[in-house]
């Protein structure tokens, strides 16, 4: 695909299930920032963006999930993402979603689609 390439969020040995990691790709103050999430098995990767502010999701590392409530959290504004679909269920941005982002497992890694020019 154009303006795509892939990276490797994390092994997935590393990531469990339910759990959350938090990826980045560039250099610099401003490289791209991403995570994924496993639940039931089922990977999901997202633009680490809050829909409501625009800055990202977690303020410590690999925190987006809680996994009693098997939901995803923005540590800001405390608005609630379903992790299979990325939709807002709770908060300031209900109704909205972030951005989600091809991913899939090969060879024990997570890997991701990502815009080339992140």
């Amino acid at each position: 695909m154009t303006g795509l390439h892939v990276v490797r969020a994390c092994s997935l040995s590393a990531l469990g299930d339910p759990g959350a990691r938090e990826f980045f790709s560039g250099e610099g103050d401003w490289p791209y920032r991403g995570f994924v999430v496993q639940i039931g098995g089922q990977l999901r990767a997202y633009a680490n963006v809050c829909p409501h502010k625009h800055h990202p999701l977690n303020i410590d590392d690999d925190d987006f999930l809680i996994p009693k409530l098997r939901l995803l959290r923005c540590a800001s504004h405390g608005a609630l993402f379903e992790p299979e679909s990325g939709l807002c269920v709770y908060g300031p941005c209900a109704g909205r979603s972030l951005s989600s982002l091809e991913c899939w497992a090969e060879d024990g890694d997570v890997l991701v689609r990502i815009p080339a020019s992140a």
